[in-house]
């Protein structure tokens, strides 16, 4: 029989791995919402680490558990992630998607196994954001859980581009203003500040017509036409965007923010109503059906 559970340990205690197996018994009745940091070992230009993707959305996710303990628990990121078109920058890592995807299914149905009912997949790469997507979708399928997906810059794009941001259309893409200003913040002597080197991708710079098609911005939007080229063929650093305007100062801001919006949003997930399902059919189906149809 289980021991008996240390209920205002488990409410005080926001890291999912701390906890032993009847403290997650306890979680899982205190309705705690199971958040999944979500990254990329991936280049990052000449001023920033490979990390930085794993790095800020872990960083976002446990900081809102800190401020938010009673209602959230922060798995270990998933710290690889989606990044074949970045391999011609020496350390980037990459997985297939047919994996990357299964992989966080897997996570996602663990955690409904034992009895989680909310569950946020918090992204922290551009790339990998249409996998994540997929990998809720399906969670949502095949789990009795309600899975969330979003990437952490979301949590903070309207108020980025209001009240912070210097650059243009274009200035917030990768190794840029925005991620440059975050791990300026988190980890100031990480920033090899000596060599910052960031310029618009060559697609909006030569020829015309690219600011209006193929625009890409992490907080402004991007498209509406997407091509995924290799990533050599329109930067020589890696680093596309503005990062000589990051301050930590910036970082400070938009880090802040982002949290609290993660700790309402978690708030929000926990208390959203359960959804029945209805099946229309006039009759069942006589033979069985993929994805847990």
């Amino acid at each position: 029989m289980p021991p008996t559970v240390d209920e205002d340990a488990v409410r005080a205690e926001h890291r999912y791995e701390r906890l032993t197996w009847p403290e997650i018994n306890g979680a899982v009745a205190q309705r705690k919402v199971v958040v999944l940091p979500i990254g990329a070992v991936e280049q990052h230009g000449h001023h920033l680490p490979l990390d930085v993707d794993v790095r800020l959305a872990s960083s976002v996710a446990l900081e809102a558990g800190k401020r938010s303990p009673e209602t959230m628990l922060v798995m270990p990121p998933v710290s690889y992630g989606y990044c074949p078109h970045v391999m011609d920058f020496p350390g980037t890592i990459t997985i297939e998607p047919s994996t990357f995807v299964r992989l966080l299914i897997d996570i996602a149905k663990s955690v409904a196994r034992h009895g989680f009912t909310r569950i946020v997949l918090l992204n922290g790469h551009g790339s990998n954001y249409h996998l994540v997507d997929q990998a809720g979708r399906q969670a949502n399928l095949q789990t009795e859980a309600t899975c969330c997906t979003l990437s952490w810059w979301d949590l903070a794009a309207d108020y980025w581009n209001r009240e912070v941001r210097e650059s243009g259309p274009g200035g917030c893409a990768h190794a840029c203003e925005l991620e440059t200003s975050m791990y300026l913040h988190l980890d100031e002597a990480g920033v090899r500040k000596d060599r910052i080197d960031g310029a618009l991708p060559s697609f909006l710079t030569d020829g015309s017509g690219g600011e209006e098609w193929q625009r890409v911005d992490l907080t402004l939007g991007s498209g509406p036409a997407s091509i995924i080229e290799w990533t050599s063929t329109y930067s020589e650093t890696g680093s596309f965007g503005a990062p000589e305007l990051a301050t930590g100062e910036k970082g400070r801001l938009v880090f802040d923010h982002a949290v609290d919006r993660l700790v309402g949003l978690v708030a929000w997930l926990r208390d959203r109503p359960d959804t029945e399902r209805r099946d229309l059919h006039a009759s069942p189906a006589s033979t069985g059906m993929p994805f847990g149809f």
